[in-house]
């Protein structure tokens, strides 16, 4: 058993194909299944059931999984580790949602990037859901995510809260249409179900969702009056969005809406990722920074 076998013994249960397998491994086919029959042999046991489409893990093979998830993990952050150790600087992946990476982070990375020049650094963009998967699996070495998380294998560290707000055109709405269209990301989102919370308190039902993969898709849709969206009020008044849109404010249990990041408790806190926390906490009293949301129920949504 070495490295490479466990590479393959994960690639083949993440994908559930020799195929698939050879593809993420970027190799030819007859090597996967070479690997997985050797490591079959060595262990005594099978590790895959073979169906005329696909592969699964046996009980045998979802455990020897587990073990190659948890140990690759483990390579890679030594690796990290020893080149910040010689000076190189080391890696970083940092998953953020849209909205936090558009608004928050770039001052912080602006600051991280003058003083940890070395570092390289990877933020990636998505939904709170699939953030916190590629966290769970190790794509990723922590993530920005919205509203509370409760995992055993997470760790979550509340960074800022956000004011959730309607936002609408600035020069209002037409159109029923318009006020019953909830234009918003797909359901990964943590702000979409504040969203649907928010139009059936507000009596606008039945409504339509209209998805989106991108804040500015939303954001411009909305200026055009196609519809209504929830976000954080500091997203929808920066420029250009503060000439274009309307913030109208949420009642307060579905405004606040804490923004925490998340890593498995399990992983090593390198050199590098204390560093960009540290960053964001020189910056807290700016990222705290908050506009009162309305106590009670919110007249521009009746």
């Amino acid at each position: 058993m070495d490295l490479a076998g466990l590479r393959v013994v994960k690639a083949v249960a993440d994908t559930g194909s020799v195929s698939r397998a050879a593809e993420t491994l970027n190799c030819v086919q007859s090597n996967v299944t070479a690997r997985i029959k050797r490591l079959e042999e060595d262990l005594g046991v099978d590790l895959f059931r073979r169906f005329s489409r696909g592969m699964e893990p046996t009980p045998a093979g979802r455990v020897l999984s587990g073990y190659a998830d948890r140990v690759l993990r483990l390579v890679a952050q030594a690796r990290d580790a020893v080149a910040e150790a010689a000076g190189h600087g080391g890696r970083l992946a940092v998953g953020s949602m849209e909205s936090t990476a558009a608004v928050r982070l770039p001052p912080i990375l602006a600051r991280f990037h003058r003083d940890h020049p070395d570092v390289e650094l990877t933020i990636a963009p998505g939904p709170t859901e699939v953030l916190l998967a590629d966290v769970l699996a190790g794509r990723l070495d922590g993530a920005f995510v919205g509203g509370e998380v409760a995992h055993p294998d997470l760790v979550a560290r509340r960074i800022f809260d956000e004011e959730l707000v309607l936002a609408e055109p600035a020069a209002g709405l037409t159109t029923d249409s318009a006020r019953r269209t909830l234009i918003a990301f797909g359901r990964a989102c943590a702000y979409r179900g504040r969203a649907e919370m928010a139009m059936r308190e507000a009596g606008r039902v039945p409504f339509r969702v209209m998805e989106f993969g991108a804040l500015d898709a939303i954001l411009g849709c909305v200026g055009a009056g196609m519809g209504v969206t929830v976000m954080p009020r500091s997203v929808v008044e920066r420029d250009p969005w503060r000439e274009l849109l309307a913030a109208r404010p949420l009642p307060d249990a579905l405004a606040r809406m804490p923004t925490q990041f998340v890593r498995r408790a399990d992983a090593i806190e390198t050199g590098s990722l204390r560093a960009f926390l540290e960053a964001f906490s020189e910056a807290r009293h700016q990222a705290l920074t908050l506009t009162g949301p309305c106590p009670g129920p919110c007249p521009a949504l009746e």
